[in-house]
């Protein structure tokens, strides 16, 4: 048995390629996944892990709890989801069948809550908006404290964003609740753009994971979240999963070079700079504005090892030893 995690996420392709991931390597132990709103709707993130949850069926996934998680974000602003990179339903080409679109609306976000409860040395990943982590925060800040570490795929520091210049989508998508996260939560890792954006995985490493694995899933998902990339950058030679590397960062030290350092979220709703998360590198300041605690600092990530990256990924995907 692996260490205990609970995974939110908005359930698009790279977050349903963290969930496949978590499924085949052993040190890791998914106890419950937290569907939000983001690169698709609330309902279709439900539908869509339940689905994947059903292809991957198992003991190990027998009890790994599905919870819906938020519908807006805490500014409540329309939701601007986005299909041309994930798919319709967050799976690429792929409709989960009429079962799961017609099933629960699961509105039973507070289960997570026993969750937290009935698991010691819990690890929470957060790999899309945070708005359901800071409602947690903000509802049950003595439990949160029960959490051994937070690991959050956010943020872009002194790279560009991918949704402004400067704003990483998980931070832009509810800047209020990444800033709610980050004053309340401690052993907070922040892994950002500067080393998600180099966890590249190019169409020969999945078709290899196709030929030797029997989930016909990960290569439809993937072509169709590869394509969007290429058009963008035809230069790429594959695309970037940031979720997964967001998900093997708590148990693969090896895998980044971490800095700790202060950090602000831009509150604007509008303009370029809303939701940029700037860090403080002077050495002689302490921040004193808004949520965040004087002189708090967090674990961020800047320096990718891709080598380790590719054997641990390869590793785990198909079952056999790289490197």
């Amino acid at each position: 048995m692996g260490q205990k995690v609970l995974v939110f996420g908005d359930i698009g392709i790279d977050d349903t390629m963290a969930i496949i991931y978590g499924y085949f390597n052993d040190d890791i132990d998914i106890v419950g996944i937290v569907a939000d709103y983001g690169n698709v709707t609330k309902e279709k993130a439900v539908a869509n892990v339940q689905y994947v949850k059903s292809l991957l069926e198992s003991e190990k996934t027998e009890q790994v709890a599905i919870i819906g998680g938020a519908e807006l974000s805490m500014t409540g602003e329309p939701l601007q989801s986005f299909p041309e990179i994930h798919g319709e339903y967050g799976l690429g080409p792929i409709i989960p069948p009429e079962e799961y679109l017609n099933g629960d609306v699961l509105e039973n976000f507070f289960e997570v809550v026993k969750l937290i409860y009935d698991n010691d040395d819990l690890i929470i990943v957060n790999i899309g908006r945070l708005t359901s982590l800071a409602t947690l925060f903000l509802l049950y800040p003595q439990l949160m404290q029960k959490i051994k570490a937070y690991y959050m795929m956010g943020g872009a520091f002194w790279v560009p964003g991918n949704i402004t210049a400067v704003s990483e989508a998980n931070f832009y998508g509810d800047p209020v609740a990444a800033k709610i996260v980050l004053s309340m939560a401690d052993n907070v890792s922040i892994i950002p753009l500067n080393v998600t954006e180099h966890a590249i995985v190019t169409p020969e490493m999945i078709n290899y994971i196709d030929e030797v694995q029997e989930l016909n899933l990960v290569k439809p998902i993937f072509d169709y979240y590869y394509s969007f990339y290429k058009k963008r950058n035809p230069s790429l030679k594959g695309a970037p999963l940031h979720d997964v590397l967001t998900l093997m960062a708590p148990f693969y030290d090896n895998l980044l070079t971490y800095t700790e350092l202060p950090v602000q979220i831009i509150q604007s709703l509008s303009g370029i700079d809303r939701g940029q998360s700037i860090a403080d590198i002077r050495p002689f300041v302490e921040l004193e504005n808004g949520l965040d605690e004087p002189g708090k600092k967090y674990r961020i990530a800047f320096q990718l090892h891709y080598e380790e990256y590719f054997i641990n990924f390869m590793t785990n995907m198909t079952g056999q030893r790289f490197g």
